[in-house]
């Protein structure tokens, strides 16, 4: 094992202690000064309650983190979720109910059996969204907590005032900027399990509902992607067994989750407009958590997205496989493209590059829309990941790599009154296992020429998503 690898797993889930408040970064190289807003990331900080550690990556305590830009100087603030899970870790038992037993998995059993939630976590830990005027940290079970864009501090629970049945939620809401509005999707188990389309109109903090539809398994779907007129649900064959909610011997959600290899992964196409099932389209299995990008092409809907050849990624996370080898062992994701024609039920797939890939990101204005770009983290280098720029019409990458460097999640930004697609800035957060602490890089979006970057004064654990907000 390199010495780069083996302080990836030590320093990018250890347990941070210490929370910093608006902490000015020093920063080498230049920041552009046009760089005006904040990026929200959230995460898990902390992988110890009462004396014992999570098993999982995705059971961590939530801590949200804001990289805040302000002509050219960087600050950076991070905090803790104070919650229903915070409170129990400190009180010694159990936080999280994805792998890691304890009594909060017990809440969770009963969540499931009873098909309903009287009791699910309030670790929001996942991902960040805006409603409205409400700034939310969100995870997939149906609890939100909303918290101050600035400081970060918790303002409670956000909870909806609809009918929209949850029991699990997305962490991915899609933001639609050409029609202004977000589009989400719930899971509702059952005798006859469902997925639930909504939409939330812009400035607004309810949902509208959209569209139902049966589900098989149901599916365990962590994304979602719209075009103008559709919105686009992968349901992969790891399907949720829900019989197994009621065996004694289950230690966490993970148990729960069994992949079929018969079963075919379904594509279902809802119309935004007719608020209707357009089609459910069948491929050869395989698994996704991540979509690109989705647009129409004439009659047909093209959706890219990071596919794998099973839920091997899945057990990749846990704590026992990253003690071994850190990410090098987890396979990669590969950037695959379908073609989708609902009327014909005909599903094309085509491979677009063959460097690993994950957490991907395009330009906001063509979400849902024709796109040449795409920015993601590069998976395939064993004591490193790095950072990728796709050309898609062309078939061409560029990637930007230092050794020892872990990349996350990367967030492009258009440079105000800027023509071209990539014309702006990539920012990603990074740990440097040299330096034994993160930091925040800034990239040429067009070159992915590093501009700037701005060292932490610790190591923040491995995240997963968060947005860039430009007002706050």
């Amino acid at each position: 094992m390199s010495n780069a690898t083996d302080c990836a797993y030590e320093l990018g889930f250890r347990t941070v202690d210490t929370e910093y408040a608006d902490r000015q970064l020093p920063v080498e190289g230049t920041v552009p000064p046009w760089l005006s807003g904040s990026l929200i990331r959230n995460g898990p900080g902390r992988f110890e309650f009462g004396g014992e550690r999570a098993t999982h990556w995705f059971d961590g305590l939530a801590m949200l983190r804001r990289y805040g830009f302000d002509d050219g100087t960087v600050s950076y603030t991070n905090r803790f979720l104070r919650t229903d899970a915070y409170a129990a870790a400190d009180s010694g038992h159990g936080a999280t109910e994805f792998a890691t037993g304890g009594d909060s998995f017990r809440r969770t059993l009963r969540w499931l059996r009873s098909l309903g939630p009287p009791e699910p976590t309030d670790n929001a830990n996942v991902h960040v969204a805006q409603l409205g005027e409400h700034f939310v940290a969100l995870t997939e079970a149906p609890r939100r907590i909303a918290f101050d864009p600035v400081t970060l501090e918790t303002r409670g629970e956000f909870r909806w005032r609809d009918e929209v049945p949850e029991h699990l939620a997305t962490a991915h809401l899609q933001v639609d900027l050409n029609r202004e509005e977000t589009i989400g999707y719930s899971t509702e188990f059952g005798r006859s399990p469902k997925y639930h389309f909504y939409r939330i109109p812009p400035g607004r903090a309810g949902r509208i509902h959209v569209a139902t539809v049966p589900a098989a398994g149901p599916g365990y779907v962590h994304d979602c992607s719209i075009t103008d007129s559709h919105i686009v649900v992968v349901e992969t064959p790891l399907r949720i067994a829900m019989a197994k909610a009621l065996a004694p011997w289950n230690e966490g959600f993970l148990d729960l989750l069994e992949y079929d290899e018969g079963a075919a992964s379904r594509f279902i196409v809802v119309d935004r407009d007719a608020e209707t099932l357009v089609e459910t389209l069948e491929t050869p299995p395989f698994f996704t958590f991540h979509h690109v990008n989705a647009y129409e092409d004439d009659d047909e809907l093209v959706l890219d997205l990071v596919a794998f050849d099973d839920d091997e990624i899945v057990r990749a996370l846990t704590f026992d496989a990253l003690s071994e080898d850190a990410f090098a062992a987890a396979p990669d994701g590969q950037f695959v493209r379908f073609r989708l024609h609902p009327d014909e039920g005909r599903v094309r797939r085509f491979e677009r590059y063959d460097g690993g890939m994950e957490l991907p990101t395009v330009p906001k204005p063509v979400r849902g829309r024709r796109y040449r770009y795409a920015y993601a983290q590069a998976t395939d280098r064993k004591g490193a990941n790095g950072l990728v720029k796709l050309d898609v019409e062309r078939g061409t990458a560029t990637e930007w790599w230092e050794r020892g460097v872990y990349v996350e999640e990367p967030r492009m930004v258009q440079r105000p009154g800027g023509t071209a697609a990539d014309d702006g800035v990539v920012i990603a957060t990074a740990l440097d296992t040299r330096r034994e602490r993160s930091m925040l890089l800034v990239f040429d979006a067009e070159t992915l020429v590093e501009r700037a970057r701005a060292p932490l004064p610790h190591a923040v654990p491995f995240g997963f998503h968060g947005r860039f907000f430009p007002e706050v």
